[in-house]
């Protein structure tokens, strides 16, 4: 029995208009063969104030980073959704395919671009050293020898503490704050980390009980991070890259940190 004409040119328009959606479907693919989601998972550590924190009056999570994925997401036009863990977690939750995206203050390095994919750098840092307000001994890293150390595990700031000679010991924690109670009750000397954190714990919770001395360690840069290969990668990267030149970047860093960020050379 044959089909009427116009039945059939309809069926034949439905397959025309699948293929169509299949193929804008598939998006942009990384080296990899995967293509970008229509949502992601994007992994940060809540522990790294001022990036990434959980408001405790609000139930919300707050920071500099959760304010400039909020807008990158909006430029790219793409769903996500936050997963909290330790630090340590990230890099192997992006290698497993857990995570999709993962921003937490994490510092570029040769040796983790072994493993993800980076965007361009999106701060710059270093480390500082944070030792009691009422430490005269103290005055730089040359005077650490003999001394206990604390900082976080997994981290630069852990990494460059274990290669200096003549330490006591290096105390290493699953979360920051922990570190700085270490220093605050005397069981540590100093705290060496982040410095963007720790100039602002002197402001807020450490105010009045401690400082941060000598000179800013090992300058080093933050980068959003992403599973090798990944075609999120280069997006993101665009995305940034068009909030550094319309001025929202500015705006984001200003709210967080209370100055506009340094001119690049």
């Amino acid at each position: 029995m044959k089909m009427p004409f116009s039945r059939m040119g309809l069926i034949f328009l439905i397959s025309v208009l699948a293929l169509s959606v299949s193929a804008c479907g598939s998006g942009e693919k990384g080296s990899d063969g995967s293509e970008v989601p229509e949502k992601i998972t994007i992994g940060t550590d809540t522990s790294f104030v001022p990036f990434e924190f959980l408001n405790q009056d609000t139930g919300e999570y707050e920071g500099f980073d959760i304010d400039l994925v909020k807008a990158i997401a909006e430029k790219i036009g793409i769903e996500y959704e936050l997963k909290p863990m330790d630090f340590n977690g990230l890099i192997p939750a992006l290698q497993t395919g857990n995570l999709d995206m993962a921003i937490a203050g994490m510092t570029i390095t040769d040796e983790r671009k072994k493993v993800v994919d980076f965007t361009r750098p999106y701060y710059d840092a270093g480390l500082y050293i944070l030792v009691r307000s009422d430490e005269k001994s103290i005055k730089g890293v040359e005077d650490l020898k003999g001394k206990v150390v604390a900082t976080k595990q997994g981290t630069t700031s852990f990494n460059y503490a274990s290669k200096l000679d003549g330490l006591k010991e290096v105390r290493p924690f699953p979360n920051i704050d922990q570190a700085y109670m270490e220093l605050e009750k005397g069981s540590a000397d100093a705290v060496i980390y982040d410095s963007p954190n720790v100039l602002y714990y002197i402001k807020t919770k450490g105010k009045g009980k401690v400082k941060a001395v000598g000179d800013l360690l090992q300058a080093e840069s933050y980068g959003i991070a992403f599973p090798k290969g990944s075609p999120l990668r280069d997006k993101v990267d665009e995305a940034l890259g068009e909030l550094m030149e319309d001025g929202t970047y500015e705006k984001l860093y200003v709210k967080w940190f209370g100055q506009k960020p340094p001119k690049k050379e």
